[in-house]
């Protein structure tokens, strides 16, 4: 006989599952061990002919074979049945409460952290494709919402959600779920409710908020966990507990909602169980008194010390003095990326400026004026050891973005709503925010030590690992920053290597340099140096360092900074992480502006700038988040994207210096996804900023398919060219008028020699097609390789991308192929040996046997000689 059960006091979770069940073991019998609660009581007086439970009195325990126990593992909760637990039956495990001491121990066990067990067995139901029925899918989803309350409670987890969308998929009933749910108290509930809203203490214990309320009652009275849930909805507490003596024993319920307090730890000093936000007890010979003393001196011991607003600040602040004047402040916002900064006198807040007080100023031509006109003097503060949670309420409290932090009045930090909503979001740590976590499809680590290594060749490795000790040895912070650290978490391979320094970048330079015997390039101004090693590697080290514009589109300006403020001038989250390189931590995680997550976020990844005003300050990045957005095949964050397309919309683009234009354009063209990159530029509307009179309809076609044929010329044995851009760039003009084609060139400054090859290119390719396809078969290839060769082998790609068929592609493919291989194998020097002056007949004669070679008629170096001898012979007799 096979039988499914729960726990005694059965919960709607406790119900639902054994449902849930039923559907995985359908020749199993669902009993119900003991007493129910309320709304289980309920909900089966209308439906438990329909469930098919059956009365535990009617069975003989001692025949059961096998035993499905859900939403418990503690054999004292399962009434009669837990007396058959340790004879040799097979025991199967459905639950998502931690293991405790006495568990029972299943053949079979599905335990997972999630808000219901519901959950665990509807995930297996979906996977098995089988059938529900509505009041099926309503049992189990009112098992979830029970133990999630309605998905609301903090041990709710994604995978409950979808469990219960499934369910509603299935036709449950929300609206019967409702009903049985919020079932109204009875009297005896009532009155429990009031007497512990009336015993109810409020205790700080280490800043957090504890509610105990307790109660005395002679018999046994079922729902104390929601009168405990209801109690915490009026008071609001960090975490309550009530303690209520029912008949001969003690229960405790315990509920929270910070990491501070840890529930399950707790209660189980008094051999209870649960989670870490919701757990009981039962604690039998005290009385309610005594269990109640004996728990507030568990809380005080068990309570962590919580987060207070100097863990949390930046520091130091960056401010101004009242006499300070609108335009400073504005210039200051811009070069540290801030939204406000506090106005001081002698080192006290007397007020704060914001950044719509500066634009609101400079608006009506009062960039003149001092920032004590136009500050808010009211300023809320707070004392550098006030807990998170009071940080939080004055925020709201109060709808302000920023506190100021104060140590006996004067200023030490700023707490900004973006630090506070890190903290409300589990990310953050404290000094550097070190994020991580662990998800079903990636897993993702604090330390990226194994991902370096596996990432990083061997010598780049043991160079960051020396870099490492050598600024132990210096007492600097030394970090991997940037790219580098991009390419590892994303296991891409990385060739340029930025090392970040806090202290004195050149000094380590020099070191580790001297280490390897290498070579280093030092750039005062900056606080940056190269090394470049022995074989060509080369690393980039600078100190930690703020960039700052002075107008928008300036090239930055540098000064020293710490490695947080150095970071925030990166481009994109994604490349704002760095990695700690010194030993003690080596390859520890800082990602203080969330770039891990953007990396990772859904299938694809996200590009996000660091703040609204980026690209105004650097429209560069408009170009860099277009190339890391189709290399990466990520996407552009809808904010990010919709300051993208605002900075272009007000012509940011044409303050940009060409220079730093075809830099950027460069970088582009050499891509793999150039094509792509390309077309994004055109979909945003960059393109006619950069590539003004160039239609990108007339050229887009060759341009996505341009990778590919670049592709398929190397395979045949052709070289890249040393200019990897000259193909796109050639592709992207050669249906443009040469004057148009000559202005790009004069815009970008290309060099003489590259922008002929374009002209040529421009004016030879539709005739050199025609030649190509329309030859006859038979035609001397010499009479193919001469109109060929007069156009640059750069354009060789784009000519492919305009054969659309096989015999044409083998043509062309074949004539390049002759014409690699058909190379002379004799010189001038022979020609001279003949007694010849070096002169134009030099460069006659070989182009002959060159043809010669096409033709195959030469194919050695002796025939190569005699066809020389005769072609001369015959030049002298023409004279």
């Amino acid at each position: 006989m096979q039988v499914i059960t729960t726990h005694t006091n059965t919960d709607l979770d406790g119900l639902g599952a054994a449902v849930a069940a039923q559907k995985l073991y359908p020749e199993a019998i669902l009993v119900l061990p003991g007493k129910l609660s309320r709304n289980v009581e309920e909900f089966l007086a209308l439906h438990k002919d329909t469930l098919a439970i059956q009365n535990l009195k009617n069975l003989d325990i001692n025949k059961i074979e096998k035993l499905i126990v859900v939403d418990t593992r503690a054999p004292r909760r399962l009434g009669k049945l837990g007396n058959i637990v340790d004879q040799d039956i097979e025991i199967h495990i459905y639950d998502h409460h931690p293991w405790a001491p006495g568990d029972l121990k299943g053949s079979f066990e599905m335990v997972d952290s999630v808000g219901a067990t519901v959950t665990l067995l509807v995930e297996m139901i979906k996977d098995k494709n089988l059938p529900i029925s509505p009041l099926e899918a309503t049992t189990m989803i009112m098992g979830i919402y029970g133990d999630t309350g309605s998905l609301l409670f903090t041990n709710t987890t994604a995978r409950d959600i979808l469990a219960a969308a499934y369910l509603v998929e299935q036709g449950a009933r929300l609206s019967v779920a409702a009903d049985f749910l919020g079932r109204p108290l009875t009297e005896e509930q009532k009155s429990l409710f009031k007497d512990l809203v009336m015993s109810a203490e409020h205790h700080s214990v280490k800043g957090v908020k504890i509610l105990l309320a307790k109660a005395q009652v002679d018999e046994f009275i079922v729902g104390l966990a929601p009168l405990t849930h209801n109690l915490a909805e009026i008071e609001r507490p960090d975490a309550i507990f009530t303690v209520v003596e029912m008949e001969d024993r003690v229960h405790i319920v315990g509920r929270g909602n910070v990491p501070q307090v840890n529930i399950k730890n707790i209660v189980s000093h008094f051999g209870g169980g649960g989670h870490a936000e919701a757990a009981s007890a039962t604690v039998k010979h005290k009385h309610v008194d005594e269990v109640a003393a004996e728990l507030v001196d568990v809380i005080h011991n068990e309570v962590q010390a919580p987060l207070h607003a100097s863990d949390l600040m930046s520091s130091p602040v960056k401010s101004v003095v009242s006499s300070t004047t609108i335009a400073e402040a504005n210039q200051i916002m811009l070069r540290y990326g801030h939204t406000g900064l506090p106005v001081v006198e002698d080192g006290r807040v007397i007020g704060v400026i914001s950044r719509r007080d500066v634009e609101k100023g400079s608006h009506h031509g009062l960039g003149h004026a001092p920032v004590k006109g136009f500050m808010t003097n009211n300023v809320i503060t707070v004392p550098k050891d006030t807990p998170v949670s009071e940080v939080q309420e004055l925020m709201i409290e109060h709808d302000i973005g920023r506190l100021p932090v104060t140590d006996s009045g004067r200023l030490v930090g700023i707490v900004s709503r973006t630090d506070l909503l890190r903290t409300l979001h589990g990310e953050f740590q404290a000094r550097h925010r070190t994020v991580y976590t662990n998800s079903k499809q990636t897993k993702f680590y604090s330390n990226v030590n194994d991902l370096m290594r596996r990432s990083l060749s061997p010598s780049m490795w043991s160079i960051l690992k020396q870099a490492g000790k050598i600024a132990d040895d210096f007492g600097f912070n030394i970090y991997a920053a940037g790219g580098v650290v991009r390419d590892i978490m994303l296991g891409a391979d990385s060739l340029d290597v930025d090392l970040v320094v806090e202290g004195d970048g050149i000094v380590l330079a020099m070191a580790v340099a001297s280490a390897y015997d290498a070579k280093v390039r030092k750039h005062e101004k900056f606080g940056t140096a190269e090394i470049e090693f022995a074989d060509g590697f080369k690393v980039d080290i600078a100190t930690a360092r703020v960039e700052f514009y002075e107008y928008p589109a300036a090239l930055p300006q540098v000064e020293s900074s710490s490695l947080r403020q150095d970071l925030y001038r990166r481009d994109f989250t994604i490349n704002a992480m760095a990695v700690s390189l010194n030993s003690y931590n080596f390859g520890k995680l800082v990602d203080y502006f969330g770039g891990r997550e953007d990396l990772q976020y859904g299938l694809t990844g996200l590009i996000r700038v660091l703040h609204n005003l980026s690209f105004i300050e650097d429209p560069t990045r408009i170009l860099r988040a277009i190339r890391f957005e189709q290399r990466y095949q990520m996407g552009i964050e809808p904010q990010t994207l919709r300051l993208l397309t605002e900075a272009v919309n007000q012509g940011v683009l044409n303050k940009v210096s060409n220079a730093r234009l075809w830099e950027e354009i460069k970088h582009i063209l050499t891509e793999p996804r150039a094509g792509k990159m390309l077309e994004r530029l055109f979909n945003l509307e960059v393109w006619p900023y950069l590539f003004p009179g160039v239609e990108f309809k007339d050229v887009q076609p060759y341009l996505l398919r341009l990778a590919e044929c670049i592709s398929t010329i190397n395979s045949w044995g052709f070289q890249d060219p040393q200019q990897k851009w000259l193909p796109y760039l050639i592709a992207i003009l050669h249906r443009s008028q040469r004057k148009t084609a000559a202005g790009i060139c004069a815009k970008y400054n290309v060099a003489k020699r590259q922008s002929e090859k374009i002209f040529t290119t421009i004016s030879g390719w539709e005739d050199i097609l025609l030649v190509i396809s329309d030859m006859p078969q038979g035609t001397p290839a010499s009479k193919l390789a001469v109109p060929v060769l007069s156009l640059p082998r750069e354009s060789y790609p784009l000519l492919l991308t305009m054969m659309d068929s096989d015999w044409l592609v083998k043509r062309f493919r074949s004539l390049l192929q002759a014409i690699k291989s058909s190379k002379p194998t004799i010189n001038g020097k022979f020609i001279k040996s003949l007694g010849y002056s070096p002169g134009p007949i030099y460069r006659e004669v070989l182009e002959a046997i060159w043809q010669a070679r096409l033709d195959g008629k030469v194919s050695t170096e002796e025939e190569e000689e005699t066809f020389a001898h005769n072609y001369l012979s015959g030049i002298e007799g023409e004279m």
